[in-house]
């Protein structure tokens, strides 16, 4: 199956512009794997009807998987999540007005029975656009393969990694 550029797969949604740095690393993951996407500022305390509206016509705009990120009280999640009955993927973000992100840690990962939201680290925006390659790979045998390509490159990393802490010389050292 080929991927096309015509309809977004993933939609990335953030509370503000301000989460723009942190979610932008959603965005460059999914350039890499060449995954179509969206994103879009939308509030589930100031823009009420537009975040409702969002997520009940995501599905039928070809979205699959939606990246929400919100930092404080951090409800954009949840609130889509209770909307749509599509994957969402959470990212807390450590925001000006937060209690050291914990606030937004808390409020996406302390979701009701029946209304889940897949949520990564603070402000790990990168493991969410990771996530959402890896939710639509399970459906598409052209992004699993990317998929594996991505995580055979990690695991050499390591290796290589290993091969250069292998060189260093101390006294004590018996590796």
């Amino acid at each position: 199956m080929n991927i096309k550029k015509e309809k977004p797969l993933v939609g990335i949604v953030m509370g503000s512009t301000s989460d723009l740095a942190i979610m932008s690393e959603s965005a460059k993951i999914l350039d890499d794997f060449q995954i179509p996407f969206e994103i879009n500022a939308l509030s589930a305390h100031r823009t009420p009807h537009e975040t409702l509206n969002y997520a009940e016509k995501a599905y039928e705009r070809g979205i699959r998987v939606i990246i929400a990120g919100a930092g404080g009280a951090a409800h954009l999640p949840g609130v889509i999540a209770a909307l749509t009955p599509l994957p969402v993927i959470g990212v807390p973000i450590k925001a000006s007005i937060s209690l050291d992100g914990w606030d937004s840690i808390l409020s996406i990962l302390q979701m009701p029975p029946g209304i889940p939201v897949a949520t990564v680290g603070l402000d790990a925006a990168r493991n969410a656009g990771i996530l959402a390659v890896q939710i639509l790979g399970s459906g598409n045998s052209e992004i699993f393969e990317k998929m594996k390509i991505f995580k055979k490159n990690l695991a050499e990393k390591i290796v290589e990694a290993n091969k250069q802490l292998s060189s260093l010389k101390f006294e004590y050292k018996i590796n």
